[in-house]
């Protein structure tokens, strides 16, 4: 069994090899490709099963997610439209546990997400949720996108959210850089 220190180390290893997997790519890479990157090292470091990973539409600011794990049977479709797009509310806002991090620029999590005083529910046919976590993906004080996580083989906690947070932190340099150049 790895030390405190030894996981710390293997995590923090990661993510720098993430940095320089993504830097040796940008700017020359599609959006999907370096977004499929992210999803898989922030699933394999938090031990989530389930992942989804999306950015602000700078022109009409649709939550575009443009890698994710498969929890319902439109998840292929999106799959095949290459991102599942989903409109801000009237009011401007995402809403639920979903749009949490988007709203206010923080961090959540909830190792009992149906009975969280955010959460709406989930559409038909979707895979339950037991665990969700979710980080706003953060230039300059702007939010973004998210990485949003679910049903980790534990309880999330505040190191995983750190660790999403240093993840989502490289994602937002390849937002900027690949959607974002102008602004």
């Amino acid at each position: 069994m790895k030390s405190k220190v030894e996981t710390e180390n293997s995590t923090d290893e990661k993510i720098e090899n993430l940095r320089l997997e993504v830097s040796n790519m940008l700017p020359d890479c599609s959006l999907k490709e370096v977004s499929d990157i992210f999803l898989d090292v922030a699933t394999d470091l938090t031990g989530s099963r389930h992942g989804y990973v999306a950015f602000v539409d700078p022109k009409n600011g649709d939550s575009v997610g443009i890698s994710f794990s498969h929890l319902t049977g439109a998840c292929q479709m999106y799959e095949d439209m290459g991102e599942a797009r989903f409109k801000p509310l009237k009011d401007g806002s995402y809403g639920g546990l979903l749009g949490y991090s988007l709203d206010t620029g923080k961090a959540i999590y909830s190792n009992d997400p149906a009975n969280h005083p955010v959460a709406h529910g989930l559409p038909p046919h979707h895979e339950p949720v037991e665990r969700f976590l979710s980080v706003p993906v953060i230039y300059k004080g702007i939010v973004l996108g998210q990485i949003v996580l679910g049903n980790s083989k534990e309880d999330y906690s505040p190191k995983q959210v750190s660790v999403a947070e240093k993840i989502a932190e490289l994602y937002s340099v390849v937002l900027k850089e690949l959607l974002y150049k102008e602004q």
